[in-house]
């Protein structure tokens, strides 16, 4: 069986998801048909050199819909020869399409793919496209469906995370990301977004707030406290599911959780033959994939699962991985995974994550998997895993080898 390899990676900088965010009159259209390019242009590849482009976003209605990843082929310098793969697995979009990517190089199935994602969550709301899984009663009364933030306060509940905790682990992660910044370990991988003349609209992650402290997180008010506990009730809900606990304790805000962002990213893979064809060097080789499905009440376990998973299956122990990624989609989901397999917080997200830079949600997989790459490179260091929490109950994992 070939070996996949990751040849390259980048990201676009994360701009807010608002309307005054520095992104926000980019389309997604034209900020994936930029990575496209940009990843073909750095390793200078011929147009048709790509078996095909796989590209997650969630939303995938308005102008985020009729498969973008085509539309973004055609928006770039590739040639039309190259079709276009659309993906939603909600948050492990990114992830999932170079999951994907990797297990069609090993199968033989082509030679080099482009992998990633991209939400711009400013212009296309988070919801935008519907679900049956909140809106059918049907469905929703049968999986006790409450939305994600009730679901990660129940998190904290069953993992006993208070508030003071996830707090510290919100300023950590800023602390983490203005180093990261500040010394230049995002260099080589940011890609500047700019305007037809060339000009840079925005060439850092706009999202970070690093003067964030304890003091600051603990005037905000928890933001799921009222529809978990007043209208329209889902604690009640939960607690059905979950009736071994008498309450479920709120503890996310927007300081703990994930910033709502707009971004990019894209990996190039592709097997062995291809990189000596075109005189590139391999980064690093995806040694195992995983997903798995979960509990979709609690909906934000499925890290540890997946991680069990991909660990078995690979023939690893949990001690063989060097670094760890896993998107911060809520403090509660970090600090879960970290207790649940008793890692060294100086090993995981060493760079900061989603609650200081934010979660453009088709793109975060992606990203996570290039920063990852980017901190074994640093640290001279060999394997790492990357992971994600995904709505409706799922995970999905990604373990990588550096070259």
């Amino acid at each position: 069986m070939p070996d996949a390899y990751i040849y390259d990676a980048i990201r676009t900088p994360r701009g807010k998801g608002k309307p005054d965010g520095s992104l926000h009159e980019v389309t997604a259209l034209r900020l994936s048909a930029g990575v496209l390019d940009a990843l073909r242009e750095r390793n200078d590849l011929p147009a048709d050199a790509i078996e095909d482009v796989i590209w997650g976003n969630v939303a995938q209605v308005g102008e985020q819909g009729g498969c973008l990843a085509r539309s973004a082929v055609l928006a770039s310098s590739l040639d039309q020869s190259v079709p276009g793969l659309s993906i939603n697995r909600f948050c492990a979009s990114g992830m999932e399409a170079v999951n994907l990517a990797a297990n069609q190089l090993r199968g033989g199935a082509g030679e080099a793919y482009i992998a990633g994602g991209v939400e711009m969550m400013g212009r296309v709301p988070m919801g935008s496209d519907g679900g049956a899984i909140a809106v059918d009663p049907s469905l929703a009364m049968e999986t006790y469906f409450v939305p994600q933030g009730i679901g990660a306060d129940l998190l904290a509940t069953k993992f006993g995370i208070t508030r003071d905790e996830a707090d510290a682990f919100a300023v950590q992660s800023q602390k983490r990301a203005k180093k990261a910044w500040d010394e230049g370990r995002f260099a080589s991988a940011v890609v500047p977004v700019r305007d037809q003349n060339g000009l840079t609209i925005l060439g850092h992650d706009e999202y970070m707030r690093p003067q964030t402290d304890m003091q600051a997180l603990g005037a905000l008010e928890p933001s799921f406290r009222a529809m978990g506990e007043v209208m329209p009730g889902f604690d009640k809900v939960a607690l059905l599911r979950y009736p071994e606990f008498e309450r479920i304790e709120h503890i996310h805000h927007a300081g703990n959780s994930s910033g709502i962002v707009d971004g990019s990213a894209g990996i190039l893979l592709g097997t062995k033959e291809f990189g000596e064809r075109h005189g590139l060097k391999p980064r690093a080789r995806i040694r195992a994939t995983a997903k798995v499905g979960s509990d979709p009440t609690i909906m934000l376990t499925g890290p540890m699962p997946a991680t069990e998973k991909i660990l078995r299956e690979s023939g690893m122990g949990i001690g063989d991985i060097d670094l760890f990624e896993i998107n911060e989609a809520f403090a509660s989901v970090a600090l879960s995974y970290i207790r649940s397999f008793d890692l060294d917080e100086e090993t995981v997200n060493v760079n900061g994550g989603a609650i200081a830079m934010g979660h453009p949600l088709g793109a975060t997989g992606a990203i996570i998997i290039g920063t990852l790459l980017d901190e074994l490179e640093r640290q001279g260091k060999g394997v790492g895993l990357a992971t994600l929490c995904v709505a409706s109950g799922m995970g999905a994992a990604t373990i990588i080898e550096r070259i």
